[in-house]
């Protein structure tokens, strides 16, 4: 795989997502940094976005519920280049019916190379990282190569 320089913008879009057992945890940690998130672009899966954006009058992009696809959707946004970080807090310890689209979602923040915390205390390092707040460049798969050697291949 070939891949490109992109830049990170200094008001990131940020994905949220919170399993059941820990909405609550999130949500004190999106408390707790307010101040710093409410300069960005927030996502979030449904129950999980309704939740923040009630208790701490963020604004909030809400897609569908994990398990009925929002998993997917953010995904799909971080394929688009439309989500620059990843928030995610899972329950180690509960297996979730959805684990698949949990993993589809893991791994797409991988290939993407995007930043992702699966718990507080490494969301609470990507907040006071001065990248946080500042322009900054990282590699992506350059879709467009891929593409063209593929179809050169196949001729």
């Amino acid at each position: 795989m070939e891949y490109k320089e992109v830049s990170l913008p200094a008001v990131k879009s940020i994905a949220l997502v919170a399993h059941d057992n820990k909405k609550q945890d999130l949500l004190a940690w999106c408390k707790k940094h307010r101040n710093d998130l409410q300069q960005h672009t927030l996502f979030a899966t449904g129950t999980t976005g309704a939740l923040i954006e009630k208790e701490t009058a963020l604004p909030i992009n809400k897609l569908i519920s994990g398990p009925l696809g929002g998993d997917q959707q953010i995904g799909a946004l971080i394929t688009e280049g439309k989500v620059d970080m990843l928030i995610f807090f899972w329950d180690p310890f509960e297996p979730m019916p959805h684990d698949p689209d949990v993993k589809a979602l893991l791994r797409i923040a991988a290939v993407w190379n995007i930043p992702v915390a699966c718990n507080q205390s490494s969301a609470d390092f990507m907040v006071v990282s001065p990248l946080f707040n500042r322009e900054s460049t990282h590699a992506v798969p350059d879709y467009d190569a891929y593409i063209a050697k593929r179809s050169s291949a196949s001729r």
